[in-house]
């Protein structure tokens, strides 16, 4: 009979996860675009409220990610890294190129925008992965 997994989400470490993870993520996206905080500014614009509303929701977002993943990833098959790509990679083609962009007026995969946009945008996710692998499974381990 198979048991149940009981691995507790260290809190800290998912909250560091995914406040590193989206930053990455805008480095990334900066390299790219040459612009900062380019989705916080998106954010604060469609929503009324603001760039500071922009970057908290911005940085929410990659913390709740991040808490999700953790709690999820001792389900996920492969190695840890690998975990952690696959997560983003679903996240991102399912909540982002089918959801978010459409939503955007953007078309599927942001390809009404730029035929680059489906690559820039997993390219950035993938950053953000590296932190949630490293914090969640690596940097927890460690201190262990």
């Amino acid at each position: 009979m198979k048991t149940m997994n009981n691995n507790k989400i260290n809190w800290t470490y998912a909250v560091i996860a995914g406040i590193t993870g989206t930053l990455a993520f805008d480095i990334v996206g900066y390299i790219f675009t040459g612009t900062w905080w380019d989705i916080a500014g998106i954010i604060g614009e469609k929503t009324g409220l603001g760039m500071a509303y922009g970057v908290l929701g911005h940085y929410s977002n990659g913390i709740l990610l991040s808490i999700l993943y953790a709690g999820i990833a001792p389900s996920l098959w492969g190695p840890y890294w690998l975990r952690a790509q696959l997560f983003v990679t679903a996240e991102t083609i399912a909540l982002v190129w089918f959801f978010m962009f459409p939503l955007l007026g953007a078309g599927i995969a942001g390809t009404k925008l730029a035929a680059i946009l489906p690559v820039v945008s997993l390219a950035r996710h993938w950053a953000y992965a590296l932190p949630l692998w490293y914090f969640n499974h690596q940097f927890n381990r460690k201190q262990s």
